[in-house]
């Protein structure tokens, strides 16, 4: 392929400025196309290394042996930009090109290129998707481990989707297989009750309005380990009194609520004698995040208090958000199953 033949091409210096409206969406990209065209020295040997490794991570293309190929967007100029200062700091020479016809290749041509080295990339989750599914059909496996390799699968695949750029197929098979996964272990029957909690099966929760992460999570912990019939009722924070069957949470005059420098989730693991080490790793997080005390300090705890956050800010329903704080403590709990 001749380079010469490559019409509208702009060079680009990022050592100066130069504003260039580019698209997010390189479907819509007008058939524009970012080159990245580079030189290197014979040492050092870490190098080349170096910069195929970055193009691989950005998800660039080579068109030929010294030639990467993007879809023109914001994000694509910018993983380039840095590119192309890393090569210039190693000793080499590059160069960015925005063209609109790359020759001896059509559009759909280059889109093909892109998609083959996504399916590629997707091979090893979809390969490693089908064992898993198989082993959860027969049981190989115990679901927590099962759970972990499910999590570990879909932040691959979601990696992959990142670089994309044209939808690749086997992205979609990747994802429904880790899908299917995942929906059969939720299938699976839950875990025994610890015996103090026999007292406490069938009952109806109840807990103020407007929950947020002691709350959620013990809500959580209540329906997972507790009582696995358990229902919720959401009242205001004063003044309620209690209907037979009833278990108040986290509130006023609570059978279960804050004790010491406890919050409910603590105390409701030690009342029912909860001997679990993720439980307990979870209940550091809900502690910092409730009491704003960093007594345990877990370097996780900032993420999970803004997914909390989040999922208070996206949904007004109390129900709601109990349902999708419980998807995320799930998967912490495998997390930490795991790493403790």
């Amino acid at each position: 392929m001749s380079m010469e033949g490559c019409k509208c091409i702009t060079e680009i210096n990022v050592d100066d400025t130069v504003a260039l409206s580019m698209p997010n969406d390189p479907t819509v990209a007008g058939s524009r196309w970012l080159l990245l065209i580079h030189q290197l020295p014979p040492k050092p040997n870490y190098l080349r290394v170096k910069v195929a490794r970055h193009m691989q991570r950005i998800g660039a293309v080579a068109i030929k042996n010294t030639v990467y190929v993007l879809p023109a967007t914001d994000s694509s100029l910018e993983d380039f930009q840095w590119a192309l200062r890393e090569i210039r700091d190693g000793g080499g020479e590059a160069n960015l090109f925005e063209a609109r016809v790359i020759e001896g290749l059509s559009d759909g041509e280059v889109q093909q290129l892109f998609n083959t080295a996504r399916d590629e990339d997707y091979a090893s989750v979809v390969a490693e998707a089908k064992d898993l599914l198989k082993a959860s059909s027969r049981k190989k496996r115990d679901s927590e481990q099962i759970g972990a390799d499910v999590q570990r699968l879909r932040k691959r695949a979601n990696e992959i989707g990142t670089i994309d750029f044209f939808g690749a197929p086997q992205g979609h098979v990747a994802i429904t297989l880790v899908d299917q996964i995942a929906q059969r272990l939720s299938e699976a029957p839950p875990l025994p009750p610890a015996p103090v909690a026999e007292a406490f099966r069938g009952r109806t929760w109840v807990t103020r309005a407007g929950v947020h992460v002691d709350r959620m999570a013990s809500a959580w912990l209540i329906k997972r380990f507790i009582d696995f019939e358990a229902t919720f009722k959401f009242v205001p924070a004063k003044h309620y009194t209690p209907e037979d069957g009833e278990v108040r949470f986290d509130m006023f005059d609570a059978e279960f609520t804050h004790e010491s420098d406890r919050c409910t989730f603590e105390v409701l693991i030690d009342r029912m004698r909860l001997d679990d080490r993720a439980l307990r790793a979870i209940a550091e997080v809900v502690h910092d995040i409730d009491l704003k005390d960093a007594k345990f300090d877990r370097p996780e705890t900032p993420g999970v208090a803004v997914l909390i956050a989040s999922i208070a800010m996206a949904h007004r329903e109390d129900s709601a958000r109990i349902e999708r704080s419980s998807r995320a403590l799930d998967d912490l709990y495998v997390y930490y199953s795991k790493k403790g």
